[in-house]
Formats: structure tokens, C-alpha cells, sequence
């Protein structure tokens, strides 16, 4: 009489038995010992295979699973777990074809139909994707994991009203799917929804109090409602619970850095890099731009070596802001953009405007931008808007930043025919705005900067959409029309490596207020903390701008110049404490270094008479800061690059009359700048060229840029009109202003 012990069918049944419980150790030893009587049972071998996927020896699991396939190929569930298994593996075409097989052995296989709508979905082949999902619902309507995995598919593909309707169908069939809620929650943050959001991933925390993503989205969705401390709290909740949580430090990172606690932000990039190495292909970026705004330059090369080999491998393409500072050259900053953009902003299929002429008596122009308050761009655009010819111009501006009511916001407010304030819309409404008030041409003032909302453009709201001022580069997406160039930093040779079509103005790419105020009484060099005596050269760029290669030659001159001081503007205190070190590394006293703090415009513009020359910086230049630099009447010293951001500052000299200011060499810049600070006479000539440009020569005629973007735009209007596609403009000068 045989003995469940020596009955291979007892000893498969005892085995499923404790499969079927979850004691996968306990099923795994039963297969064994059935194998041992029955090799060629393909059926154990195949649960045996299962054991080793259960407990994620994935490799194994699918070497199993060949052998009993071999035997018997037509086990459907065989298939499909050798499916589940390959995907483990990131084996994702592999995984697809075996969920076919299974499908093509059960028809009727809706958990098939499920998992290879995943794997396709990790291919990023969406479309496919969801038709699979699309074929697991029709044949299970009750599935509520295909319903919610049908809603990701969708917010990927930006349909995000169709995504909610998709979790929200899947939560009807189980209440209780904490998954399920989370990505309902992605959902209503992609509308811009971030109250019901929270809600929602608040219910999944709740019902799943372990769940980190939902603690990690929370957080980005309190972050972007300015909740910062609540935002920090969730991020490292999803930390405390999962410390190798990768997504939750960069998250926190971008927190740190949205509040200028830039050590903290570089150290939680670190981890992330050390993590996952996926992530670390976009976060390595803000990496290095983080090391960059402390002046950490310690190990710089090797994050640049990085960035550079994984460039050429194609590594997913973040942080297009950036790479302004990264990438030296104008084809490798279209190259990473275009790829930013075909994997985060994708543009929308389904243009709002059609391709209808509108043909308006006076052409309609919106002003796109989250910064038309104390900020740069305002300080820049404030006399643009001012100055349009309302004869032939409508203007609007469509506002998405913080409220505020500070004086240039409330001045920017009174310069708009109609001013939006659009914040509290989601992208979905507010391009559905632009598109009903049939704005001709749009301008984004953000480009790819903080605070933008490039996804409303991707909707394609208006018939000319154009990139100005906020973003130096290409913003490599085929839904923006043209980039506000002139000559110098976009010479015709590297027209090729910009997505949009080049809009040539005659003097200069930057338009310039000339009526912003410089306070009369500025404050003495003692007050600034300078020395009484002694020349002094200036940068007050942004840190992040500053790299060894200029600084090295900043040092040599302070070595060369007795008395001489270097005036920066006051960063990072770890910043101040590198640059100090860095000086006493090269042989400088650190104290020759000295750090202005931020004041209000009228006096930072008036601190400026107290300098002798402006050094700029190589890899991206001075933009606001040269025109402020020279509005007050200081000389600033440039060096030619590549790129639109390392050309800027020498369109500004050439459109000020000060051409020989304009160097093409690092080697250049050292020699002019040393002979200008022992050459007094030399400088006073161009200091009292500034003087008598400043009111005559084009940078600060504000009228005058006006008339010629309003060329422009016009030109711009009259392809459309024609039914002609955009195409590269020159905009000549006005003959009565010649």
C-alpha cells in the first residue's frame, strides 16, 4: 500500500495544497521531492518554477519554465508566469511574446491581456498598451486592477479626464484598492486638482499605511500648493518607511531647493544616484547644477564625465534649464531637449486651434509668463508693454504666478490691455482661455524656468507660439513656432541646432525698461564694504555661473593688480566659504573677496558706479545683469561662446556701441581685462562711451525694440494668413531709425 509519501499524486497534491496557502519554502521542498519520483512531471516543474519567480530567484523561474514548456508547450499559465517573470527581469519584448503565446492557447484570458498591456506600457509603446487593457476589460468588466492600469496608460497619454474616469470606475468595483486611489490621485494632480488629490492619497495611506508612493505624491502635490513644511513631513514619512526610496530623496532634493537649503538638496541627489540608477539619468543634472550654485567644484569633472558618456548612450534627458550651464555646444542642448520633451511634454494630438484664420483688425498677443512681478523678466519687459501700438495691437497676459501686489506687478498689471490671472486654472482651462479669446500670437516668458507651464502650450492654444527671453536656448518642441534671436547669438551657422524657426531683430535679442530708476544717492564703497582705493572688479552673476575656468583668471588678475578687489554678489553661505577657499587655494587672500547682500533695485543699479569693471562669466553669460551693469554705467568685460546663453552679453556690448568689449578666447578676456585695471586712461574713454551711448545707442531704446518685435509678430501673422508654414524672419531696422 503506497503512502502519501511515496504517491507521486498525494506528494503533488500535499505540494499545491501548500502552495495554495503561501508557504512557498514548504511547496518549493513538496515539488522537490515529487521530482525526485516524477522528472518529467512538466506540471511540477512548472510550480516549482513558480516557487523560485514567488520568491524572486526570477532567472531560475524562467529557466524552469522552458524545461517544462519543453515538455508540455501548451500551459497557458506556464506562459503567463514566464511572462510575469521576464518583466521582473526588465525583459520586456521577451515578456509580451509570452503573454501572447498564452493568449493564443486560452483566449479568454483577461490577467494575459492585463500584464502584457504593462509590459508594453514599459516599452512606452502606449497606444498598444492600452488596447490590451481595453481587450482584459471586455473580457472581465469587473477587473479592477485593468481599469486603474487603463487610467495610467491615459494620464500618460494626457488624456487626464479620461484617466480620473478609468480609477474611478475601478474604485466603484473595490472601495477598498489603495493602489487604485493613489493613481486617482496622480490623475486630479495632473488637472491641477491638488486639494481632491490630497484626499485621494490620503485615503490610499489610510488604507494602506505602508505606501510610499502615495506619501511621495502627496508631497509633490502639497509642494506645489506651497505647503513646504507639510510637503517635507510626507517625503520623509515615505523615507522612514522605505530609507532606499530613491523618488522620495529627489523629491525632497527639489524641495531643499525651492527653499535654497542647496547642501541638503546635493546631498539627497547624491543618494539618488547611489540608489537607482534609472533616476540617477535625470537627477544627476540638478546634481550638478546644485554643486554648481554651491561652488563645489571638487569633484565637477567626474559628474560632467558622467553626464557626457551617458549622453551618448541616450540617457533619458532631464532638467533643460540645466544643461544652459552643462552643454557647451547649441546641438547638444537640442539634442537633450528634444528628448526632455518627447518623454515629458509630449505635444497634445488633438491641437486646440485648428488652423482657422482669425483675421482680427488689431492682432491679438499674449504675453505667457509666471514672472510679471519682482522678478527679471519684468525688470526687462515692463516699457515693451508699455510701448505697444494699440492702434494695431491687442495685448494680453496670461499671469500664473504666486498673487502678489508688489510695485511691478501692480505697474505690469496697468501696461496689459487685459491682464489674466490664470494661476488657480488648470492647463486644460487655461489653454481652452487663450484658445477662446483667439490669442494670434502667443509668447512664453518662461521657456523651460521655474514656474512654467509648458504643457498648455503643447495643447497648441494659438496659431503662432514663440519662446522670448525666460530660456537662452532651444526649447525643442515642434509645438513652439520661433525663437527671439539677433545675429550674434544665433549666427546663421548654428541656426540648424534650434527646434524653432530664428526671428533675426536688427539690434538685439533683449528688449530693455529705460525708465527703470537708479537712486541718486547710492551708497559709498565704505557702506558696500569696499575698499577706499583700489580697482575693483565685478560679477554679480548667479553662483551656479561661475566655474573654475574664469575664476582661475580672476585670481590671476587679482595677483596682478596690487590693491585690487573681487566683488560678487552674496550666494549660498556654503558658496562665499568655497569661493574663499578656492581664492586661498590659488594663492589670493580670501578676504579680496568681497560679497554684496541683495538690495532694492534702484540701489543695486546704483552700486554699480562703484565698481571699474564687470568680469562675465564664460559657460553662461550675464543676461539682466549686463544690461543692469551697463544702464548704470559700467563697462562690462565678455567672452564669445557657443550657445545662445554664452553669446548674450555680446549682443548687449555690440547694441550699447562697445564691440572691443566682446573677447573670443578665454586667453583674450585675461589680456584685455589686465591691461583695462592698469590702463585708467584706456577705461575712462569707454566708460565715457557708455555714458554718452546709453540715451543713443539701440540696447536702451525701448521704443525702438518695440516697433521691431511688433515687425515680428507681424511677419509671424502674415504666414499664417498666407497658409505658409513658419520660417526663419529678418527683421530690418526701421529706416527712420537708422
Amino acid at each position: 500500500m503506497q503512502t502519501r509519501q511515496s504517491n507521486p499524486q498525494a506528494l503533488f497534491g500535499r505540494a499545491v495544497e501548500l502552495h495554495q496557502a503561501g508557504r512557498i519554502g514548504e511547496a518549493e521542498n513538496a515539488y522537490r521531492e515529487v521530482l525526485k519520483v516524477q522528472p518529467e512531471n512538466p506540471g511540477a516543474v512548472f510550480l516549482f518554477g513558480l516557487c523560485h519567480h514567488q520568491r524572486g530567484d526570477h532567472e531560475s523561474a524562467i529557466t524552469l519554465m522552458d524545461i517544462a514548456l519543453d515538455m508540455n508547450p501548451a500551459m497557458p499559465q506556464a506562459h503567463y508566469n514566464r511572462g510575469l517573470a521576464l518583466h521582473e527581469l526588465a525583459r520586456y519584448a521577451e515578456a509580451v511574446a509570452s503573454y501572447e503565446t498564452a493568449i493564443e492557447l486560452k483566449s479568454s484570458y483577461p490577467q494575459a491581456w492585463n500584464n502584457r498591456g504593462n509590459a508594453l506600457k514599459a516599452q512606452n509603446r502606449l497606444p498598444e498598451a492600452l488596447a490590451s487593457y481595453d481587450r482584459a476589460i471586455a473580457l472581465a468588466p469587473d477587473f479592477a486592477e485593468a481599469h486603474t492600469n487603463r487610467g495610467n496608460v491615459l494620464k500618460e497619454l494626457r488624456h487626464f479626464d479620461e484617466a480620473l474616469a478609468s480609477h474611478d470606475e475601478a474604485l466603484r468595483l473595490r472601495p477598498d484598492y489603495a493602489e487604485a486611489h493613489c493613481h486617482r490621485g496622480n490623475a486630479l494632480n495632473a488637472l491641477k486638482r491638488l486639494d481632491e488629490a490630497i484626499a485621494a492619497y490620503d485615503r490610499a495611506i489610510v488604507l494602506k499605511p505602508d505606501y510610499v508612493d502615495a506619501c511621495i505624491n502627496r508631497g509633490d502635490a502639497l509642494h506645489q500648493l506651497n505647503r513646504k513644511d507639510d510637503a517635507l513631513r510626507s517625503f520623509e514619512l515615505a523615507i522612514a518607511r522605505k530609507p532606499d526610496a530613491a523618488e522620495a530623496y529627489e523629491m525632497r532634493a527639489n524641495l531643499f531647493l525651492s527653499v535654497k537649503r542647496h547642501t541638503e538638496a546635493a546631498e539627497d541627489f547624491e543618494r539618488v544616484c547611489r540608489l537607482d540608477d534609472k533616476l540617477a539619468s535625470r537627477v544627476v543634472w540638478q546634481l550638478l547644477q546644485t554643486r554648481l550654485t554651491l561652488c563645489d567644484w571638487h569633484d565637477i569633472g567626474h559628474w560632467r564625465a558622467l553626464i557626457d558618456r551617458e549622453e551618448s548612450l541616450g540617457w533619458q534627458a532631464a532638467s533643460p534649464f540645466a544643461a544652459l550651464s552643462i552643454l557647451a555646444s547649441p546641438a547638444q542642448q537640442l539634442d537633450h531637449n528634444q528628448r526632455y520633451v518627447a518623454r515629458w511634454q509630449p505635444a497634445d494630438k488633438a491641437p486646440l486651434w485648428p488652423g482657422e484664420i482669425y483675421a482680427h483688425q488689431r492682432l491679438r498677443v499674449g504675453y505667457f509668463s509666471s514672472d510679471l512681478r519682482n522678478h527679471a523678466v519684468a525688470y526687462l519687459t515692463a516699457g515693451l508693454f508699455e510701448q505697444h501700438d494699440r492702434e494695431r495691437f491687442e495685448v494680453h497676459a496670461f499671469y500664473f504666478g504666486p498673487a502678489n501686489d508688489d510695485p511691478w506687478h501692480l505697474r505690469l498689471k496697468s501696461a496689459f490691455e487685459q491682464f489674466h490671472e490664470v494661476r488657480e486654472l488648470p492647463d486644460r482651462e487655461l489653454a481652452s482661455l487663450i484658445r477662446d479669446l483667439e490669442i494670434d500670437v502667443l509668447v512664453d516668458l518662461n521657456g523651460h524656468t521655474q514656474g512654467a507651464r509648458t504643457d498648455v502650450l503643447a495643447m497648441r492654444p494659438a496659431p503662432v507660439q514663440v519662446n522670448y527671453l525666460g530660456y537662452p536656448g532651444s526649447m525643442g518642441a515642434d509645438y513652439i513656432d520661433y525663437i527671439i534671436a539677433d545675429p550674434i547669438v544665433i549666427p546663421a551657422e548654428a541656426r540648424p541646432h534650434y527646434r524653432e524657426k530664428t526671428v533675426w531683430l536688427p539690434d538685439t535679442f533683449q528688449v530693455n525698461d529705460n525708465r527703470k530708476a537708479i537712486a541718486e544717492a547710492g551708497r559709498s564703497r565704505a557702506e558696500l564694504g569696499l575698499p577706499e582705493q583700489g580697482f575693483v572688479f565685478c560679477c554679480f552673476n548667479n553662483s551656479y555661473k561661475i566655474t573654475p575656468a574664469e575664476f582661475t583668471i580672476w585670481m590671476r588678475l587679482l595677483q596682478q593688480v596690487a590693491g585690487s578687489v573681487l566683488w560678487l554678489a552674496e550666494a549660498d553661505p556654503v558658496a562665499t566659504a568655497n569661493l574663499r577657499r578656492e581664492a586661498a587655494q590659488r594663492g589670493v587672500d580670501a578676504s579680496r573677496l568681497i560679497f554684496t547682500e541683495r538690495m532694492p533695485l534702484a540701489d543695486y543699479l546704483a552700486s554699480y558706479r562703484q565698481a571699474d569693471l564687470f568680469l562675465d562669466t564664460f559657460g553662461y553669460n550675464a543676461g539682466t545683469t549686463a544690461s543692469d551693469a551697463l544702464w548704470a554705467g559700467l563697462p562690462v568685460l565678455t567672452c564669445l561662446g557657443e550657445t545662445f546663453a554664452q553669446r548674450m552679453a555680446g549682443s548687449l556690448l555690440n547694441a550699447i556701441g562697445l564691440p572691443e568689449l566682446v573677447t573670443e578666447s578665454p586667453d583674450e578676456y585675461e589680456i584685455l581685462a589686465l591691461a583695462l585695471a592698469t590702463d585708467p586712461a584706456r577705461l575712462a574713454v569707454l566708460r565715457e562711451r557708455l555714458a554718452n551711448n546709453r540715451d543713443s545707442a539701440p540696447l536702451f531704446d525701448t521704443r525702438r525694440f518695440t516697433r521691431h518685435l511688433e515687425l515680428a509678430y507681424l511677419a509671424m501673422q502674415q504666414r499664417v494668413d498666407g497658409g505658409l508654414p513658419p520660417d526663419h524672419i529678418v527683421i530690418a531696422a526701421e529706416p527712420s531709425q537708422v
